[in-house]
């Protein structure tokens, strides 16, 4: 009996010391039931209470304990609404709204029975000083006006848009949601203005026809449909006007095409073909890609390794891909040097680097010399870049070249590609105005064949006097006083 009297005893003692050891909750529960009941919950049990009011407790010292990481990270000393909404966010809470202001908030306390309320004192003004402010200015009158944001992505310069000052300020501004506003004084900018990014919204219709037109130049069949309906893309790309919402995105797909598949020379001639249908349209206003149209086309004019056919037949499709090139590389330092000025020189040199380049391959030759003699802009051009180069390069690329072309076909063909490259660039020198007596414009004689021949070298120096143009013999001597006056001006 003692025994069993001792047992209740001390299972009392241990509900006891259970609800001792309890914690107590600061959350006032009755705040919890009135919420419960707002959304539709008036039976809620008093345990279940309990454990909604623990973990309101704990969420909010969890918001508060983030809060004042942020406060510490700001080096301050007093909590703000700012640091609340951040904690917030941070959390992956829905923030408070109406609580952010440049003021700091003071706080009154109303006593209504054992519960103290605690509301926002409303600052008071006097209503004299009020009457006696000075009005604020009055706002400007409204007007409307029309001006171009940008011209075929190119920024138009006029007093609505920023400057290249304000543009170059503006990158140094924070950006985003959670930006900081006191980054922005560090920057120079005391009110700066964030504008959202707009996005190139493109209709359904174009957005189609740019598939389309994807599908026709990509397939590789040789169906005599699928070639005629790849004639008709890019005749319509040619000649259709209300595409210059595409141009960028043509422009970036014959980078990636001729980026990625320099092993076929099918797609690489498409992405020619498609650069030559966009440089055709009267329409379309391609100077400011006309940097990124070269770059794709000097990878097909200069690139070491095109194609994957070693045979002759691959070597015809790669030297014709080639000439290709050359031709539009002219086309475009003609049609957009007057908008890009930079554009001619950058093209003839990086031509000319690869041309006197002996480590390249005859395939690279061919297409610098192509190129030189394309994006050249008169005779003087060709007779300083080329004709004045052509000494040392036979001595350093066609004399070796020659040697192996006596046992090898494949360098047989190279070589004469080459130097017939080389011919139709040195042809250009000189115009066909001149009228030519049973194939010949007046008589040349030995010492000129010698002068020629000692000039520009053996190989060349007799194909140019097989051609029987005096004329044009005239005109690669004439290349001398050229490097003469060169010359003197180096030595000045």
């Amino acid at each position: 009996m003692s025994a069993s009297r001792d047992v209740r005893g001390s299972v009392q003692d241990a509900v006891n010391r259970g609800s001792v050891n309890e914690p107590r909750l600061l959350w006032n529960q009755e705040t919890v039931r009135d919420v419960a009941e707002s959304v539709g919950a008036p039976r809620i049990g008093d345990e279940a209470l309990r454990t909604l009011s623990q973990d309101v407790e704990y969420r909010i010292g969890q918001v508060i304990i983030e809060a004042l990481r942020y406060m510490r990270l700001g080096k301050r000393t007093h909590l703000t609404t700012q640091d609340v909404s951040q904690a917030m966010r941070a959390l992956d809470v829905e923030p408070m709204y109406g609580y952010i202001t440049a003021r700091p908030l003071r706080y009154g306390e109303a006593s209504l029975g054992p519960q103290a309320l605690f509301y926002v004192e409303d600052e008071e003004v006097d209503f004299e000083k009020l009457i006696n402010a000075p009005l604020p200015k009055l706002p400007k009158d409204m007007t409307f006006t029309d001006h171009f944001l940008a011209t075929e992505g190119v920024l138009t310069v006029c007093p609505e848009n920023l400057s290249a000052a304000e543009l170059r300020n503006h990158d140094f501004l924070p950006k985003g949601p959670g930006a900081n506003p006191a980054l922005a004084a560090l920057s120079g900018q005391d009110n700066p203005a964030f504008k959202p990014a707009v996005k190139h919204v493109v209709s359904q219709e174009l957005i189609l026809y740019f598939e389309k037109i994807q599908a026709c130049l990509m397939d590789d069949s040789e169906d005599v449909e699928v070639q005629r309906l790849r004639e008709a893309a890019l005749e319509s790309v040619s000649s259709e006007p209300s595409i210059h919402q595409l141009i960028p995105y043509f422009v970036n797909f014959i980078s990636n095409q001729v980026t990625h598949n320099l092993h076929d020379v099918f797609v690489l001639r498409q992405m020619m073909e498609l650069t030559n249908a966009l440089i055709s349209n009267d329409y379309l206003y391609l100077a400011p890609y006309a940097s990124s149209l070269s770059s794709a086309v000097q990878t097909c004019l200069m690139g070491r390794k095109i194609g994957v056919d070693n045979g002759i037949g691959g070597l015809k499709a790669q030297y014709d891909l080639r000439e290709f090139a050359a031709t539009l590389l002219g086309r475009l330092a003609r049609k957009y040097s007057q908008e890009n000025k930079m554009l001619q020189p950058k093209l003839v040199r990086s031509c000319l680097k690869e041309m006197l380049n002996p480590q390249r391959p005859v395939a690279v030759w061919f297409g610098a010399i192509l190129g030189l003699a394309s994006v050249a802009s008169n005779a003087d051009s060709i007779k300083i870049f080329i004709i004045q180069q052509l000494k040392e390069f036979e001595r350093g690329m066609l004399l070796p070249l020659q040697q192996k072309a006596q046992y090898d076909q494949i360098a047989t063909i190279e070589f004469e590609t080459l130097v017939g490259a080389i011919m139709k660039a040195v042809e250009q020198c000189t115009g066909d105005d001149v009228p030519m007596l049973n194939g010949m414009n007046g008589f040349s004689s030995e010492e000129e064949e010698s002068q020629i021949k000692a000039f520009v070298g053996d190989i060349i120096g007799e194909r140019i006097i097989a051609l029987g143009n005096h004329k044009l013999n005239l005109a690669v001597l004439d290349a001398r006083t050229l490097r003469a006056i060169g010359d003197n001006f180096s030595r000045v």
